[in-house]
């Protein structure tokens, strides 16, 4: 029975975790789903999901409830996580456009500017290439971070849109620019649960 909270505190979250059920489906698995907002609920968790929202809110709501620090020991545990949009901002080591009371947990090694698509009239969808995958996958970009510099070797690319690396993975931590719980395509999610067999 796998695990999966998704950091409840702002965001898409709801999108997250019937994106994640529905993984489950695909690959036969059983498991449980649920909106992770209390330290305590961090016991029982074999993987996590930090959503995309708003990433001052996100980082300031997860040291105001606690979720913070348990968060980051477990992903330097091995403990699973995914993190899109915003969520890949909480898990970059260093983060271009930051506010100067915004904490990171750090667990991936790259370099991301935090608005660089610009305003919400900026998103848009574009087909990307995945690592582990031939066919084309629709990535949705709503005011979307982007990933300037890979910082260690340990970073691997998985996800490409044209030329440029929009998703990336470093062990058990996977970031991506775009939201994948707003697709029908399972894909991203069942790759990353494989991470918690």
């Amino acid at each position: 029975m796998l695990k999966v909270g998704v950091v409840g505190v702002q965001g898409a979250v709801s999108e997250h975790i019937e994106a994640t059920k529905r993984a489950m489906g695909q690959m036969g698995i059983s498991g449980k789903v649920f909106w992770l907002k209390k330290p305590e609920q961090l016991e029982e968790v074999d993987a996590i999901i930090i959503p995309g929202g708003e990433s001052t809110t996100i980082s300031r709501l997860m040291i105001k409830n606690g979720l913070f620090e348990g968060v980051k020991k477990l992903g330097e545990g091995g403990t699973p996580i995914m993190g899109t949009c915003a969520g890949l901002i909480m898990l970059s080591k260093e983060v271009i456009g930051a506010t100067p009371e915004q904490r990171f947990l750090e667990l991936l090694d790259v370099e991301v500017n935090r608005n660089a698509y610009g305003r919400q009239v900026d998103s848009f969808e574009a087909p990307l290439k995945l690592a582990f995958s031939g066919e084309p996958f629709v990535g949705v970009f709503i005011r979307a971070p982007r990933i300037v510099k890979l910082l260690s070797s340990r970073v691997k690319p998985i996800a490409w849109l044209g030329d440029r690396i929009v998703g990336v993975e470093q062990e058990n931590i996977i970031g991506l620019e775009f939201h994948p719980e707003l697709t029908d395509d399972t894909r991203l999610h069942e790759y990353f649960l494989r991470k918690a067999l």
